[in-house]
């Protein structure tokens, strides 16, 4: 059912058009410890794990473009010509990014990269390559689910984007088991066939589940548009829309390296990288909810009088993130979770704890981050995203550099970091927004609308 005027937007609709898909991505959060935990249970896991590792992360670097592709389906498939287009579009960026991992897998540009650039051990190496050839799929498999992901969120179908996560979840959590159990496979072939066949479990259930609701929104091709459009959709018009957002998603990925050599050159270098990985876990579990309201805005925020009610569900959002994260951090139930369920020792908590509280804002500012977002993209005015992403780099960039030369305690300074490095790119989001909503005659108060 698509949201529309004559239905007020209230607090509790909005909740129920939202939970779905918060309990999609903190199922999405599960899914790396899960198959993991297979890996790490199998032959030579150290060995396994990198290599896993090594697939994992040049995985979703060929994918990153398609990631944003979600967002670009729930803003602009709007009706069925929109469809058609933005079908190809995916279609061809399908084919493009399943080259590169072709490439990547099966020539000496894995070396290079692996080897190279990347100089990791040739056995982790060795490793690795076999699940790059199963990973094949990977990104195909993604942009096609997203596609019609945001399909089902666009017209309201948001508990059928639950579902398809939670069989993802089985299935690579149960593909693992049970090959880490009964076959003979390497731990990195195990953990990509997991995640494949995670994916393509996801994949084929939304495309069965959208179905219903591409019969009702595009089968006659008559759809009552609830807001206006800005004339056909074309194919430069979704490049010139989605582009910007590859490149936001390309430029985030680079944070995660830029940290780690941080945290290399900053003091206690072994323990704030060891402990790094842990507290950002935590931390994304708390940002997820956040997360999860970009779609919700650009789904539900159709004209002025809807403007009130998702600002203020979105502050909520923001404060119960701001209010878990402080739980974990500040209360005897972060240790309950450090040490009973992540296994982490006394001594890695000692540093993970004051992470996690340096970080406390982060949740938060994720919220308002995919409320600024979300009010840019329905302007569609993607470039002001992937500028205030470049920003932010920047931002942590320096920050980290100036925790390097006084030699600051790693984690704590790279929360610092990443905290004031989001304040500023929601500063710019802010001003950009603020000259959008003027364009459109929308309420303007203050700089987050």
């Amino acid at each position: 059912m698509t949201f529309s005027s004559s239905q007020p937007l209230t607090q509790r609709r909005i909740f129920s058009f939202w939970l779905p898909l918060a309990a999609s991505w903190v199922l999405m959060t599960l899914e790396g410890p899960f198959v993991q935990a297979a890996i790490a249970r199998m032959p030579d896991p150290e060995t396994a794990l990198a290599a896993f590792g090594i697939v994992a992360s040049l995985s979703i670097t060929i994918e990153s473009p398609i990631i944003m592709l979600l967002a670009t389906s729930t803003a602009l498939c709007r009706d069925r010509d929109a469809y058609r287009v933005l079908r190809r579009f995916m279609i061809w960026l399908n084919l493009l990014l399943t080259g590169v991992q072709i490439i990547v897998a099966f020539t000496p540009v894995f070396d290079w990269i692996v080897l190279g650039a990347m100089d990791v051990p040739e056995h982790i190496a060795r490793a690795a390559r076999p699940g790059m050839a199963i990973m094949i799929l990977w990104s195909a498999a993604i942009g096609w689910r997203r596609f019609y992901q945001g399909i089902l969120i666009r017209f309201g179908e948001t508990q059928r984007v639950s579902y398809g996560t939670a069989v993802r979840l089985l299935s690579s959590g149960g593909a693992a088991a049970l090959l880490a159990w009964r076959s003979e496979l390497s731990g990195v072939a195990v953990g990509s066939c997991a995640l494949m066949a995670g994916v393509l479990a996801e994949a084929a259930l939304v495309t069965w589940l959208v179905r219903p609701t591409l019969d009702r929104q595009f089968g006659t091709g008559v759809l009552s548009r609830i807001e206006p459009t800005k004339g056909d959709l074309t194919m430069r018009r979704v490049l010139g829309f989605h582009t910007p957002l590859a490149a936001t998603s390309l430029l985030t990925l680079l944070s995660q390296p830029l940290i780690s050599a941080g945290l290399a050159r900053m003091a206690f270098p072994e323990q704030s990288l060891a402990a790094w990985p842990v507290a950002s876990s935590v931390v994304l579990f708390a940002r997820s909810f956040g997360m999860a309201m970009q779609e919700v805005v650009i789904a539900l925020l159709y004209g002025p009088e809807t403007f009130a009610p998702v600002r203020r569900f979105v502050l909520n959002v923001a404060a119960g993130g701001v209010l878990l994260l402080g739980l974990i951090a500040f209360t005897p139930l972060g240790n309950v979770y450090l040490r009973k369920f992540a296994g982490v020792s006394v001594e890695l908590a000692s540093f993970v704890r004051p992470g996690l509280r340096a970080a406390l804002l982060i949740p938060g500012l994720t919220a308002l981050q995919s409320w600024l977002r979300a009010l840019l993209m329905k302007g569609e005015s993607t470039s002001s995203i992937y500028q205030a992403m470049g920003i932010n780099l920047v931002v942590t960039a320096m920050a980290l550099f100036g925790g390097v030369a006084v030699k600051a305690p790693g984690i704590e300074m790279a929360a610092v970091a990443l905290t004031v490095a989001m304040l500023v790119e929601l500063f710019f989001l802010g001003r950009r927004s603020r000259y959008m909503l003027r364009a459109l005659g929308w309420p303007v108060v203050t700089g987050l609308g």
